[in-house]
């Protein structure tokens, strides 16, 4: 008597596989690239910043990056100010340079083509944090502790904003963990990394992703900024079994609406980090970087015509 049964088969048809580890050093770091890239991107900034303020690194004699995350200056020319930063300072009544309106509007800029929330997995700093608390909850199987809703976020975004009206100052910058976390790296070790402590053991032991993923009021900025952003996970119905291995690891796994992906041939949603996550591990290709103006949108709300044009 045969005892084996036949392969579940996805809506396409096809039967459905799940992703497998290659175990060649060479397959493993492709599948690690964006790990490997976002890396790349976030300690070589921490890099140049730390070089230009404790070691005086210029170009022909102007610094190269001087400043931190909030508001910096590039070669001691080009400005670049956080968006959500000047805006919450604004609020406060405090006048502000137009170069510092041109800083803002340089990054906006650039998040709004690059994916929106691409700052919160390739250039924030505690990014990293999250990644290793994330890591270690899949090999010690912690569960939540309690859950909340990711909007959330958008309520701490709306806080922050009304606290800086009625507190005169920058509500969120007072407090960001983020530029604790900067200042820590760059001008030496001291009470604030009580502060990344607790955002480590706060999504290891009581939320996945808590932090990020539920209370970032400058994550849910630039995810209003990603709605429009260039930069997608493009999305090819005709092959996706709907094996679920994207969503396993996916820092927001509720962008993954396939069926929306259908009807646009992308993910939409602007909470994407465009982390890349997804891509490597999908055994059937069905994910890929793309641009906005070159994936394919279905007529008719159906994709069976949709062709990546990959970026990476």
């Amino acid at each position: 008597m045969n005892d084996t049964h036949p392969p579940r088969l996805g809506p396409n048809g096809r039967p459905v596989r799940h992703f497998v580890m290659p175990r060649s050093l060479g397959g493993r770091l492709r599948v690690w690239r964006h790990i490997i890239y976002r890396r790349v991107v976030q300690v070589g900034l921490l890099v140049l910043f730390f070089g230009t303020a404790q070691w005086g690194w210029n170009v022909f004699g102007r610094p190269l990056l001087q400043g931190n995350l909030s508001a910096s200056e590039v070669l001691g020319a080009i400005p670049m100010a956080d968006p959500f930063a000047v805006l919450q300072i604004s609020l406060t009544g405090v006048v502000l340079n137009p170069e510092v309106w041109l800083g803002a509007a340089i990054i906006l800029g650039v998040y709004g083509l690059a994916g929106g929330r691409t700052w919160c997995a390739w250039v924030c700093p505690i990014n990293m944090v999250a990644d290793g608390a994330a890591w270690l909850r899949r090999r010690l199987g912690v569960a939540d502790i309690f859950h909340v809703s990711r909007n959330l976020r958008y309520s701490v975004l709306v806080l922050s904003l009304v606290l800086s009206v009625l507190m005169g100052v920058a509500a969120f910058e007072w407090i960001s963990p983020i530029a604790i976390l900067h200042r820590e790296l760059l001008y030496g070790i001291g009470m604030g990394w009580v502060v990344v402590l607790g955002i480590l053991l706060f999504d290891l032991l009581v939320l996945r992703n808590g932090w990020c993923g539920h209370l970032c009021p400058l994550g849910a900025f630039y995810a209003l900024v990603g709605r429009v952003a260039l930069v997608r996970v493009a999305f090819d119905t005709p092959s996706c079994t709907h094996c679920g291995d994207c969503a396993r690891v996916c820092p927001e796994p509720q962008v993954l609406n396939l069926r929306r992906a259908s009807e646009v041939g992308m993910i939409a949603s602007g909470e994407c980090t465009n982390c890349g996550r997804c891509i490597t591990v999908c055994p059937e290709d069905t994910l890929a970087f793309g641009l906005r103006p070159r994936i394919d949108v279905p007529a008719g709300g159906t994709n069976q015509q949709v062709h990546h044009r990959r970026v990476t």
